[in-house]
């Protein structure tokens, strides 16, 4: 009998990520309620740097990404030293997990999280940890008794993914003060620029002043530069060193970083985008509260979705499908343990108006 190659034992457990849908199940395009992406696309400076960046293409990108790092440093107020750039923060949340933990080590998050965070665990061979929720948000105090000795890092997605809701300072002051020394935090900021201008979770204070907390941001969402892959994290600079040493050559393309850059120099994109957002999850949130009769529930959010719950006799399944047939993709999340509950990317205004409407109508009132 021919052998063959066999992977780590943690490697073959691993199932791959599964992103969020964007057809029907009979193939229509739909329109894509269910990634967070940017409803308002991208910044038109970010656009005609991607289309300067088109000529470039044969030569490679700065290995360093000195520039974008310089750039991120003076808009955020930060040492461009302890900023390190990636494809994505996933690559680089990858290359801390890998850094500090291995088989048989413990990675924490809350119950509700990014469903990534598992599979970077799994991919070192340390074991995933859930801490017990607070009504489907993170809690400090389930976070902190969850900690072992064999917890290595902590993953706070903050504002969280899929649920929305969002820690203040004193709370991530609290978690980060209540964990031994030697546990990494790991504060993601993926959806940070649609918090209210000025709010902040103190989170780039904490990894200014500390060597066991980075802070890790994307691109990807309010910025509208989700197909480039770009992320950045800051941190001590044993940390950021650890980061450089692990990932990838020349990982953000030329285009990314060009992009990227331009990007930031055009706020007023990320202002729009974040007044956009506001204004449209209050609506949308107010048209599932006057559901409530039905078994409708929204979690309140800081990010740019609303997590629905579907507690009566309307289920997510019906209503996935139902939306499915008016055009939209949403995302179902029984992989989470949500399998009553939809998380519902906020649109344009004609798209929320239509997806409105739809429940409505599934619930039996006026449109």
């Amino acid at each position: 009998m021919e052998l063959k190659p066999t992977p780590k034992p943690w490697i073959d457990a691993i199932h791959a990520y599964v992103p969020g849908r964007a057809t029907a199940s009979d193939g229509r395009p739909l329109v894509k309620l269910s990634a967070n992406e940017n409803p308002l696309g991208t910044s038109p400076a970010a656009l005609a740097a991607l289309e300067e960046a088109r000529g470039e293409a044969a030569s490679y990108p700065d290995p360093d990404s000195k520039a974008l790092r310089a750039k991120i440093a003076e808009v955020h107020g930060l040492d461009a030293d302890r900023i390190v750039c990636g494809t994505g923060s996933g690559e680089l949340l990858h290359c801390v997990v890998q850094a500090f933990a291995g088989a048989g080590d413990e990675v924490l998050c809350s119950k509700y999280s990014f469903s990534l965070y598992p599979l970077l665990a799994q991919k070192v061979g340390a074991v995933p940890v859930f801490s017990d929720d607070a009504d489907y948000a993170a809690s400090v105090d389930n976070l902190l008794a969850a900690t072992t000795p064999n917890t290595r890092l902590v993953l706070l997605d903050n504002p969280n993914n899929p649920v929305g809701s969002w820690l203040p300072a004193s709370e991530v002051e609290r978690l980060h003060f209540g964990l031994p020394s030697d546990v990494l935090l790991v504060i993601d900021h993926a959806y940070a620029e649609y918090l209210a201008d000025g709010v902040d979770d103190g989170g780039f204070a904490l990894a200014a002043a500390h060597e066991n907390v980075l802070v890790s941001r994307t691109f990807s969402k309010a910025y509208g530069l989700a197909s480039e892959r770009v992320g950045w994290a800051t941190g001590s600079p044993h940390l950021i060193d650890l980061i450089n040493r692990l990932r990838g050559a020349f990982n953000v393309s030329r285009s990314g970083q060009r992009a990227a850059l331009d990007a930031l120099g055009d706020q007023d994109f990320v202002t729009a985008s974040r007044e956009h957002n506001a204004a449209e999850r209050i609506r949308f949130a107010e048209a599932i509260a006057a559901l409530g009769n039905h078994g409708l529930r929204a979690v309140p959010s800081e990010a740019n979705f609303l997590l629905v719950l579907f507690e009566g006799d309307l289920t997510a399944e019906t209503a996935r499908d139902a939306l499915a047939g008016a055009g939209y993709a949403v995302r179902h999340l029984p992989g989470h343990g949500l399998p009553q509950a939809l998380r519902i990317t906020i649109g344009k205004t004609e798209d929320m108006t239509r997806v409105t409407a739809t429940l409505r109508e599934l619930c039996g009132e006026a449109p």
